[in-house]
């Protein structure tokens, strides 16, 4: 979750006032491509909020009569009718639910919508259809909270089980004061909760890629260098060890991992300790945010263009909307991330895909901070139906990278090896708050080669760095038709090389 810049705990007092000068200034900073240049391709409208309501957006849901179910971190959730419309200043809300707590969560199956809360998962029922919720049942309350302001817990749609996944952050995002913060939850149809994995340090959101494997998005501080984008394959351990002593309230999980030593580097450690599975993106920090957030995949068969089965990826400080392609290496997911849309109206946290193919992307900037102006927003991301010259897949190969274009290439710019600059670094994986980037090293591209079709471009590498974020710049390519590509900027978290052994690090 976004660092919280008030009532931060003593002990955080000089980390926190460094992420407020950085997140300060970070507001001031334009984005590398406007929102004007994005707008031909995806175009950003502000859906009408209701007046007079404090609408600080945590999470969405579509239901099978077209509304929207929209909660608040403030305990409320609203059902929006119109927000696909044409015309959405026709949009009306109706309050279906008050006096729950922070939900940052929200699915619906069999006529009920499931609520999760910052102390548990609810069932929310409207039985006599008068469109106000008037049952109210808990369905596992498992994990515990004390107080402390950043306890928050994120959960999923229902997997194909019948699962909703939770994700629970630290207590402070330090430490794991009360039971299974730190943690990712299974609830299972008959509401018992399956401790899945341990590690986690500050959510931001959660959902499902196109095969029905969960990911998080967890953020900078203590064991993370920098926000990333992790998957949950369970019983593993994605990073932070400040849970791990609630192994012994998770018989299934088996032992505790072996403690990661600070100071080091992630796939050193993963080499040392098998139920390490580090992120499989690495946001580059400022770069790309500050502060992770929802997940949404893209499943509407084309209806949102070419990016189909990849995931979109909000950062909330940043207020923009960031686009991740995942491949899986030697049974491991990695991938590239790419910007895709800025302008969102606030803190970008909740996403979802729509019945007819948008975006939408709820907002709140309280104690957080947002380079949006608005205190909450929901927007509508639409496509237009123009195709933008985009790089929309960047593979690893055993000796460089292959990029796939949205469009057919230039074939003089796009073989032109000095068409493009590439560097790597990595993060230091230690229990100080974050990382600046290490291991800096330049890779010198030695040959472009083009497919037949001219859509393609094989880039061999001379010296790729295992376990380092590789990033490229494409500024000289240009399509077919002589344009530049929307966004030059690409981040592949080369874990592993394909074909070389999974023991890569530093």
């Amino acid at each position: 979750m976004p660092r919280t810049i008030f009532n931060l705990p003593a002990r955080t007092w000089l980390a926190g006032k460094m992420a407020l000068l950085l997140l300060l200034c970070s507001f001031f900073v334009p984005s590398s491509i406007h929102a004007a240049e994005e707008s031909e391709y995806y175009q950003l409208e502000a859906i009408p909020l209701p007046k007079d309501v404090t609408l600080e957006i945590g999470a969405l849901e579509f239901l099978p009569h077209g509304k929207i179910a929209v909660s608040t971190r403030r305990g409320e959730i609203w059902f929006a009718d119109g927000v696909e419309g044409a015309d959405v200043s026709k949009t009306t809300w109706k309050r279906f639910a008050e006096g729950l707590h922070e939900v940052l969560g929200l699915a619906w199956k069999d006529n009920a919508l499931y609520a999760t809360q910052r102390g548990e998962l609810s069932r929310l029922r409207d039985t006599n259809n008068d469109g106000v919720a008037d049952q109210f049942e808990t369905v596992n309350d498992s994990w515990h909270i004390n107080g402390d302001y950043h306890e928050y817990a994120f959960g999923s749609k229902f997997d194909k089980e019948g699962n909703i996944w939770v994700v629970l952050c630290l207590t402070g995002s330090f430490s794991s004061e009360v039971k299974f913060r730190g943690w990712c939850l299974r609830i299972g149809p008959d509401g018992v909760a399956i401790p899945t994995c341990s590690g986690i340090r500050s959510p931001g959101g959660i959902g499902f890629n196109a095969q029905g494997d969960v990911f998080y998005t967890d953020n900078q501080g203590p064991w993370n260098g920098t926000c990333a984008l992790k998957h949950l394959p369970p019983g593993k351990f994605v990073g932070h060890p400040g849970g791990n002593k609630w192994y012994e309230q998770a018989p299934n999980m088996g032992a505790k991992p072996q403690e990661p030593q600070s100071g080091s580097r992630f796939m050193t450690e993963a080499a040392k300790i098998p139920e390490y599975e580090p992120a499989a993106i690495l946001f580059p920090y400022q770069k790309m945010g500050q502060s992770a957030s929802g997940i949404a995949c893209d499943t509407t068969q084309g209806k949102f263009g070419p990016f189909q089965e990849q995931l979109f990826v909000g950062d909330q400080t940043h207020s923009t909307v960031m686009r991740c392609f995942l491949e899986k290496i030697d049974g491991h997911y990695q991938g590239a991330c790419f910007p895709f849309r800025a302008g969102t109206g606030s803190g970008s946290l909740a996403l979802q895909f729509g019945p007819l193919g948008d975006l939408f992307v709820g907002g709140t900037n309280r104690g957080w901070g947002s380079r949006g102006p608005k205190p909450f927003a929901l927007d509508r991301i639409h496509w237009t139906g123009k195709t933008p010259f985009e790089i929309l897949k960047m593979e690893a190969q055993s000796d460089g990278f292959l990029l796939t274009f949205t469009k057919p290439v230039d074939a003089s710019s796009a073989s032109n090896p000095e068409s493009y600059q590439m560097t790597s670094y990595t993060y230091i994986y230690q229990a100080s708050y974050g990382s600046p980037e290490v291991d800096h090293a330049q890779q010198k591209i030695v040959r472009a080669e083009l497919n037949a079709d001219r859509t393609k471009v094989k880039l061999t590498i001379e010296n790729l760095q295992p376990g380092s974020v590789h990033e490229l710049h494409a500024e000289g390519v240009k399509s077919e038709s002589g344009e530049n590509l929307l966004h030059k900027e690409a981040y592949y978290t080369l874990n592993r090389v394909p074909g070389q052994s999974a023991e890569a690090g530093k």
